[in-house]
């Protein structure tokens, strides 16, 4: 591990999918950005080998030749933005209305990084198939890696596009330049389903040479579940078949005793402790080596507070929060308090003021006190909701003295792997089954702080220290505890079943009551989390979520910065499910003659 001193930060600084654990573990997979091998070398020994993988693994960060946004944009514009609980002004407003097109930027960003990564992975797993100097233990591993590394930017491509083209082992863009799309949404999951059902047999539960941010059995089956389910919804006709597959694979990595929710919600993003027994996959961002350097810029970082913190503390306004989201939670449930951040509005419902995080960011001890409403108008233009995501605006001010911060970027949570379980459960068995019951209980038990009991002295002697670094730093006063205290004592927390029965007569959804508990939780579990609106869509909740969380016409007008007396979202558009299926970029048609566009943009 290389350690970066800057302002007396301890963060290991990683290339990777790396970071400081808290496993007590001091493995990771460090290869220098610029390491990359020639292809004649990358197969003469096992450490060549392990090397040359890296340049697949390097993909999962954003790179200068796809817009260095991958991590955040292309992920949040399409697994965020469609469900309206993150908001946006200016030009990405779009991404709020149904007015995305095939010219949208961050959708030809999205897409090139995933072929490139693609091509990658496939460039590999064909040279290692005829490599002949590799151990076969060691061959093996690499083999289920390359191809986890495969399906997981395939399944990207294919839950934001619909069906894609499907370079196979040994193809890419330069030596196949035209590739029709897969002939069905059979073929295509199918072609993903194999890849990880050959890693599951291939990879370990453990890392390889126990290094974090190298692919797992783990990681293969949680993928596989998702890709099953996304098969069961794509091709009906086999959905029964699809998501009894689809738990077997989830059950597989419950029953492992890999993993386990994180005692508090609320440390999460903390960079105390990186790659836990909840992380089963995410993107680990050290803080720079240059921290308050603007120059000499790389590809390996993403400036993730600028995006995500308030503009009138430095923040760029690319990501917004909505009211309806914040409105959705219960009195005491800490998720709320952990994932955003409100300014001092006037005529706040009580149940919706937090006690730590009204007009101040107590992670950064940060003020936005300076608004006046509810809404924020930036620079005159569109309204938007004055709330801010504290998942990503906690890490580091965006104050122009930092590029970035120490940034984690989760892409499947055992939160996510609960979640899939039970909805499985659900389709399988229906309204009743209680062990699906049982684990949006078991969830919301962790929400309302009733895992942190009897932990707290270690939760702080973990998580504190950083923000206290920070004090330091900013020359703000020191913390004597957590920013969000842990809770002492067990709270009631509502039954699950109950409470979801009575919001779905109140809000008129039209969801049975297991798919209005799962839709409504995992809105509240995952908001500003990349996986929300495929999973949305997927479980069939998405459009009454849209119809009813945010009804037409009802909200404000987001063009009259004088009418500040309505809380609401103003839909002005119709939901268009076909429009989930993002529209192929245009790039790619000009230069693809065989790829054809999604029916909703022609």
């Amino acid at each position: 591990m290389k350690n970066i001193s800057k302002i007396l930060f301890s963060v290991v600084s990683v290339l990777f999918l790396l970071g400081i654990s808290s496993c007590n573990n001091d493995e990771f997979l460090t290869v220098d950005h610029y390491s990359i091998l020639a292809a004649d070398q990358m197969f003469k020994s096992d450490e060549d080998a392990k090397a040359g993988l890296v340049g697949c693994y390097d993909m999962m960060l954003p790179v200068s030749e796809t817009n260095g946004d991958w991590g955040f944009k292309p992920n949040l514009f399409i697994g965020g933005h469609p469900t309206m609980d993150t908001q946006a002004t200016g030009w990405d407003k779009d991404w709020n209305t149904q007015n995305w097109n095939a010219g949208s930027p961050e959708l030809l960003s999205g897409w090139k990084h995933c072929y490139k990564a693609i091509s990658r992975c496939n460039d590999f797993l064909d040279g290692l198939n005829a490599a002949t100097n590799i151990t076969p233990a060691v061959k093996t591993s690499l083999d289920g890696q390359a191809r986890s590394v495969r399906s997981f930017f395939y399944m990207w491509l294919a839950k934001a596009f619909g069906r894609v083209p499907m370079l196979a082992t040994g193809e890419t863009y330069i030596n196949t330049p035209a590739k029709a799309r897969a002939e069905s949404y059979e073929v295509m999951w199918d072609f993903i389903i194999d890849d990880l059902k050959v890693a599951v047999e291939e990879l370990e539960w453990d890392p390889m040479d126990g290094q974090y941010g190298r692919c797992t059995k783990g990681f293969a089956l949680s993928y596989l579940g998702e890709a099953y389910m996304w098969k069961a919804y794509r091709v009906p006709e086999q959905a029964k078949a699809n998501y009894t597959l689809a738990a077997a694979a989830l059950k597989q990595v419950i029953e492992s005793g890999k993993y386990e929710l994180n005692p508090s919600f609320t440390t999460l993003w903390d960079p105390g402790a990186v790659w836990t027994k909840e992380s089963i996959w995410e993107e680990v961002l050290d803080e720079g080596s240059q921290w308050n350097s603007w120059n000499n810029l790389t590809d390996a970082h993403a400036w993730v507070t600028y995006f995500t913190a308030c503009p009138e503390a430095g923040g760029w306004g690319s990501l917004y929060l909505s009211w309806e989201w914040w409105s959705s939670y219960e009195q005491g449930d800490k998720r709320r308090d952990a994932s955003g951040v409100i300014g001092p509005v006037p005529g706040i419902n009580p149940d919706w003021k937090p006690a730590k995080n009204y007009g101040n960011n107590p992670y950064l001890q940060q003020s936005i006190g300076g608004l006046t409403s509810h809404y924020h108008f930036y620079k005159d233009g569109e309204a938007a909701p004055s709330i801010w995501s504290l998942k990503y605006w906690r890490t580091c001010r965006a104050d122009w003295q930092a590029m970035w911060g120490p940034q984690q970027i989760y892409y499947k949570r055992y939160a996510n792997v609960l979640f899939d379980y039970a909805e499985c459960l659900f389709k399988l068995n229906g309204d009743a089954d209680p062990i699906a019951w049982g684990i949006v209980n078991d969830i919301r038990a962790r929400a309302f702080g009733n895992l942190e009991v009897g932990k707290k002295a270690a939760l702080t002697a973990t998580y504190l220290p950083y923000y206290n670094q920070l004090a330091s730093f900013y020359k703000a006063p020191e913390l004597t505890e957590y920013p969000i205290p842990f809770n002492e004592a067990t709270v009631v927390v509502p039954d699950a079943k109950a409470y979801y029965t009575q919001v779905k007569a109140d809000k008129g959804f039209t969801s049975p009551v297991w798919l209005v508990a799962l839709g409504q939780e995992r809105r509240k579990e995952f908001n500003a989390e990349w996986c929300l609106a495929q999973d949305l869509i997927r479980s069939g909740f998405m459009e009454d979520h849209i119809n009813r969380n945010y009804p037409k016409g009802q909200g404000y007008p987001n063009t009259n910065p004088l009418v500040q007396d309505a809380w609401q979202t103003n839909r002005t558009f119709d939901y268009v499910p076909a429009k989930m299926d993002m529209p192929i970029p245009t790039e790619e048609l000009l230069k693809n003659p065989l790829c054809d566009q999604n029916d909703a943009y022609k």
